[in-house]
């Protein structure tokens, strides 16, 4: 009898989005299918199609109980993903599944499998399921083919990564080491709160630290509502909102307006994001957090704008004033307020720590997460290399935008995804020398990834084709990493997301990322450099 293979595809909890890519997914289960069916087996779909809702995903953990119910503990089992998926629908069902589990993305940047596949692995790597994993651009190449062929013999897919080495203070800049070190020595003494505005923001399990790992580094949370910031809204004028906007204009942001608030940005819109902007900053000073992640979806999204340009504009130093509402005393003058898109929290750490350190190194501190969203080869007359598009709705701050304010527009975001719209902050990354890194859990344990890469500059009709290959609303970084390949990228790391920050040259991003080693070390967190270092 021929090997049985089941099959499911987890999707998003958003009907709209589910809909939009039923026929994406479906595509790819048929290449999948056929490549499984050559080798000698058989594929049969855990779960069928739902005519009420007309797609075929497991869109809640409700869903995905009833399904693993059906399926035999000890199958082999594919989890196909095409799409963003919420990894919580389909964790019960895999932490108590006994047969090889194999995770499988479509490498493509249409819908954000690829980052689905990513947030997945993590959260089953930060459970402790054991778990295989594999990508292909038409489900045909050897990479795909013979890491399939051993998953249904031994049930593994084993993947080389020799670019990752542990890190060693021994063999590191004794002065580099030396300023980490002490940095987080002060840094953990004086400690620091982390405002969550409601945790655990689409599937993202891997994105939620469990206090008892995250307090030996001396931050503790602030737990908030996202329901505090709708009420906070609620109580700046008007006028205090329009102060925001036109402080925007006149440092020469682009507005791209149309007149139906269904599909098109208004001006409405924004000022309910200024207004965002505003409530989060208060809310921030009052409870003396030094860093906050507010989550949108889900909750806010059925309420208010999207808090894209929000978390943008507050990671940036040069930004909108804001004044307390009662002492008109200005909040957080000179200084970002760090926020981590989509309470990522293992992002909210780095990203304060990374803040903190770069401004004691004396360089520019804005940083930001991207998602690892997609990539393709590039041939040009200055550039042959392999390079990623890191592309994340909010956060990127203005000083990452080629031009700052005056090369950053505001688009409204897809419909699909962000019924009340909103605008975004988008914009090209310019050009420079930046430091990687991520922030994750395994074993019970936090560990950090770090390297080096560049962003680099992309003829505009090059840009302009990814960005219509994903999603041209959004920010986006033209990145290249230094000695690590895309399929090697794709074995280790342990998050849809990456943590990006520029340094004024290449001496000085070895400099910071040795620093910033040494620090997440003190700190208690198990590093490793990654690439050429």
């Amino acid at each position: 009898m021929k090997q049985t293979i089941y099959l499911i595809a987890n999707g998003d909890l958003r009907l709209a989005a589910n809909q939009q890519c039923e026929a994406t997914q479906q595509a790819m289960e048929a290449k999948i299918i056929t490549a499984v069916e050559n080798s000698g087996a058989e594929v049969k779909r855990a779960h069928g199609y739902d005519e009420t809702k007309k797609h075929s995903f497991i869109d809640s953990q409700k869903r995905g109980l009833e399904v693993f119910r059906s399926i035999p503990e000890d199958a082999p089992l594919i989890v196909a993903e095409a799409v963003w998926q919420y990894s919580q629908q389909i964790l019960p069902g895999l932490f108590t599944h006994k047969g090889p589990i194999l995770t499988i993305a479509n490498w493509s940047g249409a819908y954000p499998g690829l980052v689905g596949l990513l947030n997945l692995n993590a959260s089953l790597t930060k459970a402790g399921i054991d778990y295989s994993t594999i990508w292909s651009e038409d489900f045909t190449d050897e990479l795909f083919i013979n890491g399939l062929q051993s998953w249904l013999e031994t049930g593994k897919i084993t993947h080389d990564t020799p670019h990752v080495k542990p890190f060693d203070s021994e063999n590191a800049p004794s002065a580099s080491v030396e300023i980490g070190t002490s940095f987080a020595q002060e840094f953990r003494k004086q400690k620091a709160l982390m405002g969550v505005f409601d945790e655990g923001c689409m599937g993202m399990y891997n994105a939620i630290i469990p206090d008892e790992l995250l307090h030996p580094t001396g931050i503790f949370k602030e737990r908030l509502s996202q329901s505090t910031l709708y009420a906070k809204m609620l109580t700046v004028r008007d006028d205090e909102a329009k102060a925001v906007y036109y402080w925007l204009v006149e440092k020469g942001m682009t507005f791209h307006y149309g007149e139906n608030e269904a599909t098109d940005l208004t001006e409405n819109q924004v000022l309910t994001q200024c207004k965002m902007y505003i409530a989060a900053a208060r809310l921030a000073d009052e409870f003396g957090c030094d860093t906050i992640g507010i989550q949108y979806q889900q909750g806010l999204k059925e309420l208010v704008p999207a808090s894209d340009l929000v978390e943008g504009l507050l990671n940036n130093v040069d930004r909108p004033p804001i004044y307390h509402a009662e002492t008109g005393d200005e909040l957080f003058a000179g200084e970002a307020l760090p926020h981590f898109n989509e309470v990522d929290e293992c992002a909210g750490l780095d990203g304060l720590l990374t803040y903190r350190l770069w401004r004691q190194l004396g360089f520019e501190p804005e940083n930001t997460l991207h998602d690892l969203r997609w990539g393709r080869h590039f041939k040009g007359e200055a550039l042959n290399d392999y390079v990623w598009v890191f592309e994340i709705s909010g956060a990127i701050p203005p000083a990452h935008i080629e031009g700052g304010y005056e090369g950053a527009s505001s688009e409204r975001q897809p419909p699909m995804f962000f019924a009340k719209g909103g605008g975004t902050l988008k914009g090209v990354s310019h050009a420079g020398e930046i430091v990687w890194s991520r922030v994750y859990i395994e074993d019970a344990k936090l560990k950090c990834d770090l390297g080096l890469a560049k962003a680099v500059e992309l003829p505009e009709s090059e840009t302009q084709e990814r960005w219509n290959l994903t999603n041209s609303q959004w920010p986006i970084m033209h990145a290249v990493f230094d000695g690590i390949s895309r399929d090697e990228m794709m074995a280790r790391h342990k998050s849809n997301h990456i943590q990006v920050v520029y340094a004024p040259d290449a001496e000085s991003a070895k400099t910071g990322l040795y620093a910033k080693a040494a620090a997440m070390r003190e700190l208690g967190l198990e590093v490793f450099l990654c690439g050429n270092v």
